[in-house]
């Protein structure tokens, strides 16, 4: 999570996928889908991207686990 504030739209989520220390995709909430960085990733990516389900996941998880988070940060 990347944050300026507790404001949900201030808050980027990143979930990235990363195999041998090396990232191969990552969703990003700003842009709303999956970007691949390996062959790999792509053709992965492309088929998340296509899964309305499976991108409706990745979002509801920037409020789930960024807000509580960022909640916990600014208490600290």
């Amino acid at each position: 999570c990347v944050f300026n504030s507790t404001d949900l739209n201030d808050i980027q989520y990143i979930y990235s996928m990363i195999y041998n220390k090396l990232e191969y995709a990552r969703f990003d909430s700003n842009l709303e889908k999956y970007v691949g960085y390996t062959e790999f990733g792509v053709k992965n990516a492309e088929r998340w991207n296509k899964d309305p389900s499976v991108i409706t996941r990745r979002k509801a998880q920037k409020e789930t686990v960024c807000l509580h988070n960022i909640g916990i940060d600014y208490q600290a």
